[in-house]
């Protein structure tokens, strides 16, 4: 009798646990489930409206498809001379130790990859941003790999989208090794950089320093003037010169130079990414000609 009690009582655990992580909890902006309760070979369908979130798939088994459709500002609100067009960029973070999926972009009925079944924690994928037209949507897929044990299998990453109306791409949606990030701005996008940007610095570079592991190159900027900044990324105290990152990638090459320039770009995930960085005295020169012409597309005060 005694085995007999033993059997119901691991039978009424595997119950209790088997309810525990087949459940799962989903609002406007995450979504967090478990493998175990999907039937084999089957697609789970996920909607998630915010503009920023994150997805936690324990057990990955079959397959999720995610839809990302969040309330985006019209184009209609960017500055003056942004025109109609514009894109969604979406960005993407997997956690450190992914595992356990293969996550890709699905565009057109075609699958790209951007994160790959990495359970090795000290070699995280980088975050990867795409970029989409507005009526494209973001749609994302993500396809269980087979594993022997998958209890320590979780593929969760964090998503970032914005309407990015009028601005160039600072990423695009090859690998960071892509050189498409790494070309110079002509005038007309260091104007616009300067009116859609997260943040707007004027500064000299203190440092760079290279991350192969990630592909990025962090400039350590002192800044003399900050223009704009949605969150406080170069802060300093007294008379001293505020000081922070920016982060670009790796195959850019930058280097430690002389000079002021005018640093402008986007944050992700809370760090700040590298868009258009002329030399001060080449914006002024831009933006002096374009205000005399009555084109620039809005104002930022002189130093």
């Amino acid at each position: 009798m005694p085995p007999f009690r033993v059997y119901i009582t691991w039978i009424q655990l595997w119950l209790i646990f088997d309810t525990a992580f087949s459940s799962y909890s989903e609002d406007q902006c995450s979504w967090r489930g478990s493998g175990l309760s999907q039937p084999p070979g089957s697609v789970e369908q996920i909607a998630l409206r915010c503009s920023e979130g994150s997805l936690d798939w324990l057990y990955p088994k079959g397959a999720l498809r995610l839809a990302l459709s969040p309330r985006l500002p019209s184009p209609a609100a960017g500055p003056r001379g942004a025109g109609p067009g514009g894109h969604i960029t979406a960005c993407i973070r997997p956690a450190e130790g992914f595992g356990g999926a293969q996550l890709y972009l699905e565009r057109g009925g075609v699958l790209e990859l951007l994160a790959g079944d990495r359970p090795d924690p000290a070699r995280p994928p980088g975050v990867r941003c795409v970029h989409r037209r507005p009526e494209e949507g973001v749609t994302l897929f993500l396809q269980a790999t087979p594993h022997q044990d998958i209890s320590r299998r979780i593929a969760a990453f964090r998503y970032e989208l914005r309407g990015d109306w009028g601005a160039r791409p600072a990423l695009t949606s090859d690998p960071v090794s892509g050189g498409g990030a790494c070309r110079p701005c002509n005038d007309t996008e260091i104007l616009m950089a300067v009116c859609t940007s997260d943040f707007v610095v004027r500064g000299t570079i203190r440092s760079v320093s290279d991350d192969r592991d990630l592909q990025t190159s962090v400039i350590r900027v002192a800044a003399s003037r900050v223009f704009r900044q949605k969150r406080v990324l170069f802060s300093g105290a007294g008379r001293l010169a505020k000081a922070g990152e920016v982060r670009t990638p790796l195959s850019c090459g930058v280097r430690p130079g002389p000079g002021s320039f005018l640093f402008t770009g986007r944050v992700r995930f809370g760090e700040a990414w590298l868009g258009c960085a002329p030399r001060y005295r080449d914006f002024r020169r831009a933006y002096d000609l374009a205000e005399g012409a009555g084109r620039i597309p809005c104002e930022l005060p002189s130093d």
